[in-house]
């Protein structure tokens, strides 16, 4: 049992809350997970500007000196933005590749935790209430963004066994349920060229349609794919650089409501979550359907 929450704004006026109103969101679903949680918050778009989000176990360490050490190895200029365990590190964005990798070699105990235009991960161990002040989520500006609290079942409580999963550029996946046929679609993604971090079912989820994606598969192409492909019982909230998905195994016994108004659509995994969003007692409520796919796009 795990806590989903999602917020994709329509109305740009509401952009500078985006990260208070998903902070409130995720912790009311606590008891739906204690565990671990995280929020992924997609901001502004900068023009020729990527970014790492990367996280340590022993930041003081770890970063001191990083962005001097990442930009000779790159040769571009590199900043850092620390965020207690996590930093941003902000580089031209046709660097990022070259910088994950001498990132790997010079700190090998920093993991990225998301990597893009626009995206950034904060998730830790711990109760979302202190993961979200760590972090101070709620004062994050963006257009779209999704959060998770976490009841393991598939893998050990760890940094990098909390959601959200990213492994695509500027793309994220949060799950509640478990997937039965896991370790055969990781041997298979791996054949093709996929990397994996943890033994976690949702990962592989994130990685399949990261593969799907990069095939040229719109969004909801992929989630539709995924119907086929992933078995068990699933609700996913997916978010990439444009778009927000949501979709349901075909017996849909996790729980799932959403929202729509003019100036958002939002998920929660109960109708609790979504209590205190802006005109919510106008917005059209409805459970999603089994094996259905919705998404939406900027």
């Amino acid at each position: 049992m795990c806590g989903i929450v999602g917020l994709f704004l329509k109305d740009r006026s509401l952009e500078p809350r985006l990260g208070a109103l998903l902070t409130e969101m995720l912790v009311t679903m606590t008891d739906r997970g204690p565990d671990s949680a995280g929020i992924a918050i997609f901001g502004a778009d900068a023009d020729d500007e990527g970014k790492l989000t990367v996280q340590s176990a022993d930041p003081a360490r770890d970063f001191a000196g990083l962005a001097e050490a990442l930009g000779a190895a790159v040769g571009a200029a590199v900043t850092l933005e620390g965020k207690d365990s996590h930093a941003v590190l902000r580089m031209p964005l046709g660097a990022l590749g070259a910088a994950r990798a001498a990132l790997a070699e010079l700190r090998p105990e920093v993991r990225v935790m998301s990597a893009g235009d626009i995206i950034e991960i904060y998730k830790e161990v711990g109760l979302p209430k202190d993961v979200a002040a760590r972090f101070e989520v709620s004062k994050m500006s963006g257009r779209h963004g999704i959060g998770h609290t976490r009841m393991a079942t598939e893998s050990a409580v760890t940094t990098m066994g909390a959601h959200p999963f990213s492994t695509g550029p500027d793309q994220c996946l949060v799950h509640n349920g478990s997937l039965s046929n896991h370790n055969g679609l990781r041997r298979e993604l791996k054949r093709e060229g996929m990397r994996f971090e943890t033994e976690n079912d949702t990962e592989v989820a994130a990685a399949y349609l990261s593969h799907k994606l990069d095939q040229g598969l719109s969004l909801g192409a992929a989630l539709e794919a995924g119907l086929e492909d992933l078995d068990g019982f699933y609700t996913f909230v997916v978010g990439t650089k444009d778009g927000f998905g949501v979709v349901r195994d075909p017996i849909a016994c996790k729980p799932a409501v959403m929202a729509e108004t003019d100036q958002y659509v939002a998920f929660g995994s109960e109708y609790r979550a979504l209590v205190n969003l802006p005109g919510i007692e106008t917005a059209r409520v409805w459970e999603p359907e089994p094996a259905t796919v919705y998404f939406w796009n900027h």
